[in-house]
Formats: structure tokens, C-alpha cells, sequence
């Protein structure tokens, strides 16, 4: 019997022993034989014959069920298990389908997988360890994912849109430290969304009922710094008419946000380092020392470590802020994120505007070959200006285009010795230039990777499957840029 915890239909956990799997097959002595072999796996089963019976039971009892075992062929009824899988998909994606069939066909298999079975066994090969071995590495992969997705739902829920695996790391990371009363530096570059990092961090933290505080540091006044973060008492300086409380005193039982920590001078960091060990403070003009529970949560595009070998960030105050890094990808490392965050966009887009806009998939494509050296804020940008000046409902390449960074946007590709030269011309569409442009950085990555598609897709950033379209599309023979050709 199995001990570990595994994923059932609804999204909880539960334990292996509380598992129970549907077995649909019309062959009733077939079924209680599988019953058999299950049960001896400490799990349950259910039985029906029939795909009516079938999708009945599912109706009532969908969110109990951990996997759905289903036959093809149905001699006595008009439906099928392809009927039944469609059905099931569409009414209950949770529940998972594996299909089994005495007439195993490779089109079979290939039509329930795209039907959206994760799994096809023929019933000559079913034998004990072989669906013990099916059902398990079904189930616990189905497990992997159901925890993925919650974590992509508590991330998104601070607006951190993705489900690369790059992102997951950043979101596991961001439950792990978040759990803890560490301090959490996060590092990226700019625009990658360090803010809404820090404030995830803060939302799943126990600190979340209270404030998470932002210092803004590029933005306060080096000789109000004390005052800002520490409060003063009134008449401790020029302008201090009334007794003030800091950030600090703000963030007491939640989180203090230090934005841009590396922009912090030299002559003032000084002043942080007892504050965050000690977690004492006084305010400007006292001599008492106040007590605030902080965490700590700073982020930084500065190299700081680099910083500390020319003498401009504190190693002590380096150590303290960072017990913990989150360093966020670039929008370039993780490319297959791009669609979702556009999605995003456009529905709060045609939300708010009562709009009913949508990218064409040519659109889409186009933005995930993009570069996007100012991630997503600059994706963002982009998409917000795109949505509130095009007029018609499909956005193509040529919308983008139009408001594209004149540094971003395409022009001709420098002389190769590749016979596809071409140039940007007035004569044409822009979509017939843009096309031309990345049919020529193709051909020129793929002579460079004498023909090798996988690198030509890594150095290009895209996939291979879109690297292919590309070369489909643009008729490319690939051959003749391989050696020996």
C-alpha cells in the first residue's frame, strides 16, 4: 500500500489510501478484474459499464474521483470513449483520463491525447506492475502539477503572470521565504517586477494582516533620511513643527520594503545596520529607543556585489538585507510567459473599456520574438498604448510596430554573403519588411549554427516548434546550410 499524498479531481490532497479511481469498460469481468489488481494497491475503485452510466456517476461524483480509467469501443451504445473523454474534458478538466483499449491504435492514441487523455494503455500490456507503474507516475505527476498551480495562483494574485518553469522557481522561492521572518533581497533587472515580488513575499507571510511599507530610496532627500525611515520629535530640526512617526513605525508588526537599495549613498547606509539587527530605532532628536517588529524585504538591478569590491555598498548591510535572494528572470528567459501576460492585459483591457479587442496569433508570435530590454513593465507599456489607439478589434504586427521604441523596431540586416540580402524600402507593406527582416536573421543564425535548429532556436530565443514554423513559412532549406552540403 502506498503512504505518500497525492492529488485527487477537486484540487485538495489526500492520502493514497483515500484514492478512488473510475473504472468505465463494458466488460464487466474486465472491470472487476482491474477492481482486483487496484485494490491490492490500497486504493478504490468504482465501476460502469456503460458511457451513460458513466458520465451520470461523474456528475455526482467528480469531485471525489482522483483519475477516470476509460475503454474505447462500447459495442451496446451509440457513444464511445472518445465521446466520453470529450464530454468529461470539457465539463470537468480536473479530473484526469486515462483511456485503455483491446484495439490500440497509434491514430487511437493520438486523438485521445488531443482530446486531452494524459495516458493510453492497450489491454495486451496491462499486467500488475505495469498499471501500478501507469497509475502512479500518472497520478504523482498529476500531484507536481496541482501543486504548480497553486503556486501560479498565489502568485497571480499579486499580478506575477507566467507558468515557465523559470517563473515556478521564483514562486517556490517566494512561498518558502515568505513563510519565514528572513530578510529577503530580490534582484532583477529593471522591470521584471521586483515590487510585486516583494509584495507576494509579504502576502504569504504571517505578517500579511499588517502593512507592507515601500521606501522609496532614489526619492528621499539624503538630509530627511533618518526623518523618513526614524520619525522626529518636534523642534529636533528646521521644520519639524510636530512630533512625526517614521516608515519604520508604519511597517511595526509587517514588512518594510526597501526599493532601489543599491541607489542608497555610501554615508548613509550606516544608518541601517543596527535598526535591522536590533530592531531598534530612535527618532531624530530623542534619546530613547522605541522597539518595531520589521521584516525586511529589499530590491535592487544594482550589481552589489560588485559594489562592495569598489567600496560603495556595505558588506555588513549587504549580509543583513540579503538572508535570503530572489533573483527574477528576464521577460527573454521566459518567453512562453508572454501570451499569458498579454491575455492578461486584454481582458482588463476590454473590461474596464467595454472593449472587445484581441492580437492575432501572427500578433503573438511577433511579441514573443521581440526584445524586450525593458521586461515586462516595457511589454506592458507597449500593450496599453496598442490597445487604447488601435481602432480595429484584431491588433496585427503592423499595430505594434507603430508604437514600438524606435531603438526596438526592425531595420535592414547588416551585408552577409547570403543570397536572400534584402533591405527595408519604401516599396511594399511594413508586414512584407518585417517578414523579410526575420527571414533573414534565420538563415543568418542557422549559417552560424551550420544548420542545427536547436541552437539556431536558442540563439534566436524562441522554440523549436516556432523556429520550424518560421522555416515552413519562409521556405528555408535548411540542408544547405549544413556541412557538406
Amino acid at each position: 500500500m502506498f503512504h505518500y499524498y497525492l492529488a485527487c479531481a477537486g484540487g485538495d490532497y489526500i492520502l493514497a489510501s483515500e484514492i478512488t479511481i473510475l473504472l468505465v469498460d463494458d466488460n464487466p469481468e474486465f472491470s472487476d478484474t482491474l477492481a482486483d489488481i487496484i485494490g491490492g494497491f490500497g486504493w478504490k475503485t468504482h465501476a460502469c459499464n456503460s458511457p451513460e452510466d458513466a458520465l451520470a456517476f461523474i456528475e455526482n461524483n467528480h469531485r471525489s474521483l482522483s483519475l477516470m480509467l476509460l475503454d474505447i469501443e462500447f459495442i451496446n451504445s451509440q457513444m464511445n470513449g472518445l465521446d466520453v473523454l470529450g464530454q468529461s474534458v470539457k465539463k470537468y478538466p480536473s479530473l484526469p483520463v486515462i483511456m485503455i483499449s483491446g484495439k490500440g491504435t497509434i491514430q487511437n492514441a493520438v486523438h485521445a491525447t488531443k482530446l486531452g487523455a494524459v495516458n493510453f494503455i492497450e489491454k495486451s500490456s496491462i499486467s500488475t506492475d505495469r498499471l501500478r507503474d501507469v497509475l502512479t507516475s500518472t497520478l504523482e505527476k498529476l500531484q507536481v502539477q496541482s501543486e504548480q498551480h497553486e503556486l501560479l495562483k498565489i502568485i497571480q494574485k499579486q499580478g506575477i503572470i507566467g507558468k515557465s518553469d523559470a517563473l515556478l522557481k521564483v514562486a517556490d522561492k517566494i512561498i518558502r521565504f515568505g513563510k519565514t521572518d528572513l530578510n529577503v533581497l530580490v534582484t532583477g533587472e529593471t522591470g521584471t517586477g521586483k515590487k510585486l515580488v516583494a509584495e507576494a513575499i509579504h502576502a504569504v507571510s504571517r505578517r500579511a494582516h499588517h502593512p507592507v511599507v515601500t521606501v522609496d530610496i532614489p526619492n528621499i532627500p539624503r538630509e530627511l533620511f533618518q526623518s523618513e525611515l526614524f520619525g522626529h520629535l518636534r523642534g529636533s530640526f528646521s521644520g519639524a513643527h510636530d512630533n512625526k512617526k517614521g516608515l519604520f513605525h508604519q511597517a511595526n508588526k509587517g514588512s518594510l520594503f526597501l526599493d532601489e537599495i543599491g541607489d542608497l549613498p555610501l554615508e548613509l547606509q550606516a544608518n541601517l545596520l543596527l535598526p535591522i539587527e536590533t530592531k531598534i530605532i530612535r527618532r531624530v532628536g530623542s534619546v530613547e529607543a522605541e522597539e518595531v517588529d520589521v521584516r525586511f524585504i529589499s530590491a535592487t538591478d544594482r550589481d552589489l556585489l560588485g559594489a562592495m569590491r569598489d567600496g560603495k555598498f556595505r558588506e555588513q548591510l549587504y549580509h543583513r538585507l540579503r538572508e535570503c535572494e530572489i533573483t527574477i528572470p528576464p521577460l527573454s528567459e521566459r518567453k512562453e510567459d508572454i501570451p499569458l501576460i498579454v491575455d492578461h492585459y486584454l481582458k482588463k483591457h476590454n473590461e474596464k473599456m467595454v472593449d472587445n479587442k484581441s492580437f492575432s496569433p501572427a500578433a503573438i508570435e511577433y511579441l514573443q520574438d521581440h526584445t524586450w530590454k525593458g521586461n515586462v513593465r516595457e511589454l506592458q507599456s507597449t500593450l496599453r498604448v496598442v490597445l487604447q489607439t488601435v481602432s480595429s478589434d484584431t491588433i496585427e504586427i503592423r499595430d505594434i510596430h507603430a508604437v514600438a521604441s524606435p531603438n526596438e523596431r526592425i531595420y535592414s540586416e547588416p551585408k552577409s554573403a547570403s543570397s536572400d540580402q534584402f533591405s527595408i524600402t519604401s516599396d511594399g507593406s511594413l508586414k512584407d519588411d518585417i517578414a523579410r527582416a526575420d527571414k533573414m536573421k534565420i538563415i543568418s543564425t542557422l549559417q552560424k549554427c551550420n544548420g542545427n535548429v536547436s541552437k539556431a532556436a536558442a540563439l534566436l530565443a524562441i522554440s523549436r516548434e516556432t523556429l520550424h514554423n518560421k522555416i515552413r513559412r519562409y521556405e528555408i532549406d535548411v540542408n544547405k546550410f549544413r556541412s557538406g552540403k
